[in-house]
């Protein structure tokens, strides 16, 4: 199903909605998501090769935590 299709059985469905509960809860989804994507702005290259080189530095001097690590953090 391509995303033109999905949009708009999503709108059909949206609007067979009844509960204002759940319509106002789709309104804060929406308002958080737009107001992350104005947020984030792009990297210059060299913003991103400074990111790069900082994690490989990182990751040889041990700064880093495994997968399991943060697994068992969050459990």
């Amino acid at each position: 199903m391509d995303l033109q299709t999905r949009k708009i059985e999503f709108v059909q469905e949206f609007l067979k909605l009844q509960s204002e509960e759940v319509i106002s809860q789709f309104e804060n989804l929406l308002k958080k998501k737009s107001i992350k994507e104005k947020s984030v702005e792009p990297m210059s290259i060299q913003e991103l090769n400074s990111r790069i080189d900082k994690s490989e530095n990182d990751f040889k001097t041990g700064k880093f935590k495994t997968s399991a690590q943060l697994l068992a953090k969050y459990k």
